[in-house]
């Protein structure tokens, strides 16, 4: 059995909303069993919206449609349902008594756009909204179920997780799609394929890896009767994944690399200050968002300016006059500067130009040097990176995550 989810609406079209519940909904789908194939997203006008009703039913077994369903001309849902299915629209009686009630109560004038809300296609029931006044609706006709749910998060999520995942639950008749992430760091998409590739072949559980910035993830993913089952599945093929990835694996499902990295430093009692210049704060927030973190980090400094780099760490006039302030000698002595300053086990430097435009010592956009200090030791690493000045931040927090991680593991 599979699916497809149409979101209806012209401001997702114009990027005014993010659809966060598509992705919600292919969740519940795929808890049910059955797979999200395509998802498709339609403004609010009739003839498209009718087009992609019909296409998506002829393809799919269960169509969920978002959005679409309040009282105004182009809340279309409803009625382009009914027409994509060849259904006829009906008044439910009872609907319209309980909005007529609603709307009393609070003194709003009935009109007619209000009591579309108590129409339904013939072939569907109605989906009780206990924080709004457009029901959902579950359509079964000629083998093919269309679900539609509202746009407001505060209507569809109680919608969704309540009545729409039990009905799914008993129409597949048992049975999960269950996924774990294996989160790798220090090695490009490519060569993770390359390790794992005849694991790549396998149907079920399924292997597939996507990029993320300065990071690749795998989704293992099986089919089974139930959650347990799957896990049982997918244990073994995460631990040939492990034995191939080796340290470069760094952790599972929701565990980020500032988490992996703090929980290592905690379990040694280690701790960790940083010293920023291109970064601007971005790696010490990205310590301080994990819980407990004051564990192992101890603080920094973020030192944006040649003389900021002078009086905060002690960065010298000779190392700045010689060098620059984009240069490995710089990012050392920041180092060294806020691992003495800190009193911390290790410290973490980065300096370099993230854009748009080449500074004024002609360092091009992309050039990052980054420094680790250590009991005794120093480690610095030149790094040229590509893409916007975000991606470029980003990727230097990244890679000073990971050159913590390494010196960290035993």
């Amino acid at each position: 059995m599979n699916a497809e989810i149409v979101s209806v609406g012209t401001e997702l079209l114009l990027g005014q909303i993010v659809d966060t519940h598509a992705p919600v909904m292919a969740q519940i789908l795929a808890g049910a069993g059955i797979g999200c194939t395509r998802r498709a997203t339609i403004g609010d006008n009739w003839d498209r919206l009718v087009g992609a009703l019909r296409e998506a039913l002829e393809r799919a077994d269960v169509l969920v449609t978002i959005g679409g369903l309040g009282p105004t001309v182009d809340d279309l849902t409803r009625d382009a349902i009914a027409a994509a299915l060849d259904d006829e629209l009906e008044t439910v009686p009872e609907m319209e008594e309980k909005l007529r009630k609603f709307f009393a109560s609070r003194n709003i004038a009935m009109s007619d756009s209000i009591l579309r809300q108590a129409q339904k296609p013939k072939s569907a029931r109605l989906i009780d909204n206990p924080n709004g006044t457009a029901p959902g609706l579950i359509c079964e006709k000629d083998g093919k179920v269309v679900i539609a749910l509202p746009g407001p998060k505060g209507e569809f999520d109680p919608m969704a997780h309540g009545p729409v995942r039990e009905f799914l639950a008993r129409l597949q008749g048992g049975g999960v799609i269950h996924s774990r992430t294996l989160r790798v760091v220090g090695m490009g998409e490519s060569h993770v394929e390359d390790r794992i590739r005849e694991l790549m072949d396998a149907e079920n559980p399924t292997v597939a890896p996507y990029a993320h910035t300065g990071e690749v993830h795998l989704r293992i993913t099986a089919r089974a009767a139930d959650v347990a089952e799957a896990n049982r599945m997918l244990d073994p093929v995460e631990q040939e994944i492990r034995a191939a990835l080796g340290r470069n694996l760094y952790g599972v499902d929701d565990t980020t690399l500032e988490a992996a990295v703090i929980g290592l430093l905690r379990d040694r009692g280690e701790t960790i200050a940083v010293a920023e210049s291109m970064s601007g704060g971005a790696l010490g927030a990205r310590l301080t968002s994990v819980a407990g973190s004051s564990s192992a980090f101890v603080g920094g400094a973020i030192v944006y300016t040649a003389a900021a780099k002078q009086s905060a760490l002690g960065v010298s006039d000779a190392v700045l006059g010689e060098h620059g302030p984009v240069s490995a000698e710089t990012a050392e002595a920041m180092a060294v500067g806020a691992r003495e300053r800190f009193g911390a086990t290790y410290a973490l430097a980065i300096t370099g130009n993230a854009g748009p435009d080449a500074d004024v010592d002609g360092k091009p956009v992309g050039l990052v040097y980054l420094a680790l200090a250590g009991p005794n030791w120093v480690r610095t690493e030149q790094q040229r990176y590509r893409g916007i000045r975000e991606d470029i931040r980003r990727r230097a927090t990244q890679q000073a995550l990971f050159m913590l991680r390494e010196a960290v593991l035993p």
